[in-house]
């Protein structure tokens, strides 16, 4: 999930409102029982995804190149690569590891097995702890005693319903796994072009519209900037003048990733670009949306007792918006802090 419009609009018709009925314990019940799983994907970045769905965004994954995780230039045999991703795999089977026992292990496993690895690979990957290899499809996050957000992150082998390796199950059913995940990037964000679902994926641009081409059911307009646009058959495309609801995006929000970034005005006015992106540490603010556009950014603070909400307009938000976001508010901090007395205020 890091996944949603052609307008602010369309976003959030489909993807609906962001609380009610969202059962926080239902979704640490569903990544216990590994039936979610929170895991590095699409663009090398975090992603959480349904089990089922893992496979298939893994193969994407592989197939852009973002999950190599060969550091020292040299070239490696593709058996010396699936060597070391299946003794990880094998070790992150059952039992989490965290970060430190995974290198422990490498390193026991690769002077056990001194000939798989070039020596300067290895003095490499050692000495930034194996990351590379730690980060890549075939694990997923799982807690330290079952604390998400305080304690330390652990790893397990990613599912694999089709008991292969996950690299193996990606180079076997590419065009397919392509065609899955561009059908769920449209069904979260259509109708999108194809350096918008290129952009997202990570994937190349020829094989996106040769993957968007081969499914003939999709549904083809063309946009405004003469480029043509998929979506799905059935799905949902309100009008215009559709009211939007208040709504608030978290800091590196999908809404605000999900299109090539020529495309993203549909969301996020081209004034506020700078006040939402911060390029001196690669980070996307957290938004609040007025009649489905950004209008601002949004900081939370709290405990159990009170929690805090700062709005930072980035234009002039007129009173029966303020007091929308302000009700909108309320429900967010009552969703974060659980409990907290809240209090929201205007900078």
């Amino acid at each position: 999930m890091r996944c949603r419009p052609s307008s602010g609009r369309r976003r959030r018709s489909r993807s609906g409102h962001g609380w009610p009925g969202f059962d926080t314990a239902a979704l640490h019940d569903a990544l216990a029982g590994r039936q979610a799983v929170l895991g590095t994907l699409l663009r090398g970045t975090l992603h959480l995804v349904s089990a089922r769905e893992h496979t298939a965004y893994a193969a994407v994954a592989e197939q852009s190149g973002v999950t190599r995780w060969e550091r020292s230039g040299t070239p490696l045999p593709a058996s010396a690569v699936d060597a070391v991703r299946a003794a990880v795999g094998e070790f992150c089977a059952d039992t989490p590891r965290s970060d430190a026992r995974i290198a422990e292990f490498l390193d026991s496993w690769v002077a056990a097995n001194p000939t798989v690895l070039p020596a300067a690979e290895v003095t490499w990957q050692q000495a930034h702890g194996w990351r590379p290899v730690r980060t890549t499809p075939d694990l997923v996050r799982v807690p330290a005693a079952d604390q998400w957000a305080k304690a330390p992150k652990l790893s397990l082998a990613a599912p694999n319903p089709h008991g292969a390796p996950t690299r193996t199950a990606a180079s076997t059913a590419d065009a397919d796994a392509l065609i899955e995940v561009t059908r769920r990037h449209l069904r979260a964000f259509g109708p999108a072009t194809v350096d918008d679902v290129a952009c997202w994926t990570g994937a190349r641009t020829p094989r996106v519209r040769a993957a968007l081409e081969a499914q003939d059911d999709l549904l083809r307009a063309t946009g405004p900037t003469g480029n043509v646009c998929y979506d799905l058959p059935g799905a949902p495309r309100p009008g215009a003048d559709t009211p939007a609801p208040a709504r608030f995006l978290a800091a590196f929000d999908s809404a605000l990733l999900a299109y090539h970034p020529s495309s993203r005005e549909r969301i996020l006015p081209a004034a506020f670009k700078k006040a939402v992106y911060s390029a001196g540490n690669l980070r996307v603010l957290a938004t609040f949306l007025v009649d489905g556009l950004v209008a601002g950014t949004w900081a939370a603070s709290g405990g159990r007792r009170a929690a805090e909400l700062i709005l930072t307009p980035a234009a002039d938000v007129g009173t029966p918006h303020r007091r929308e976001l302000e009700a909108e508010g309320e429900r967010l901090l009552a969703f974060l802090y659980p409990g907290a007395t809240p209090t929201i205020s205007w900078s």
